[in-house]
């Protein structure tokens, strides 16, 4: 009897629509969840994958315009990145934003999918967000541990002294990751869903991360911080205009 197709359907923002990594050929975000559905594929044989993501996302956002179409493609695995642009926000309920992942979350795990949450590393020392953010994402971390023991989501991964906290394992815009950190990130969530030989993906480089000057973080504030806040004051997203790459469930193959 043929086996069929492993389904896997990526949700989330944009670190599941692949920001930060090298792009294909054609333009096209990479990122660790293509990464991801190649590691599957060459694992379980063929997959099937959709990519739903959208930069920019808040948790409620994800859960109105993305859970509903992944649910019709009935996945065996799902792959979710939703919270940290509610971190961002001036205004964070945590409540609420506990609320709606449970919503996201509880939908496919009731239908037997596999649900992998990517967690929020400790990014004080790669990026001074990481300080101000410090007990929100502490907050959001637990939230996924919640998830994990009353809707039988697969536990996050504990990041405490791996690759997530180095500063290679980032982009230069301290936000999204590296393709260091993507190639890392799909290791990590494939090791979670039994995949072999990928139990590496914590382990740091040699030698030592770049070091910051007074120079490079005036860049990085003129280049980063300086259009984020100039979005958030005028009410704009880096998501708007912006659609799902993959939002079809279809056999994986790389880019032209």
């Amino acid at each position: 009897m043929t086996t069929p197709p492993l389904r896997y359907v990526a949700i989330g923002d944009s670190l599941s629509e692949g920001i930060g990594d090298e792009p294909w050929p054609d333009g096209t975000p990479r990122g660790w969840t293509d990464r991801l559905a190649e590691l599957l594929g060459a694992h379980h044989g063929e997959v099937d994958y959709a990519n739903l993501a959208v930069r920019g996302q808040r948790a409620h956002e994800v859960l109105a315009t993305q859970v509903e179409a992944a649910l019709v493609m009935e996945p065996d695995v799902v792959t979710l990145t939703a919270g940290m642009n509610d971190l961002l926000r001036p205004r964070f309920d945590p409540d609420v934003l506990w609320a709606t992942l449970a919503e996201i979350v509880a939908p496919f795990t009731a239908k037997g999918a596999r649900l992998v949450v990517v967690p929020i590393p400790d990014i004080r020392s790669v990026s001074p967000a990481g300080r101000l953010l410090a007990r929100r994402r502490v907050r959001l971390n637990e939230i996924y541990a919640w998830l994990s023991t009353e809707h039988g989501m697969e536990p996050p991964a504990m990041t405490t002294g791996t690759v997530f906290e180095d500063r290679r394992a980032w982009a230069e815009d301290r936000l999204h990751l590296s393709p260091l950190g993507h190639e890392r990130l799909a290791m990590a969530a494939a090791d979670a869903l039994g995949v072999p030989d990928v139990g590496a993906w914590a382990a740091v480089p040699h030698g030592d991360p770049p070091r910051t000057s007074l120079r490079s973080e005036v860049a990085w504030a003129r280049r980063h911080l300086g259009p984020w806040v100039g979005r958030r004051l005028t009410g704009r997203s880096s998501g708007d205009g912006v659609v799902a790459k993959r939002p079809d469930l279809t056999g994986w193959r790389p880019p032209a």
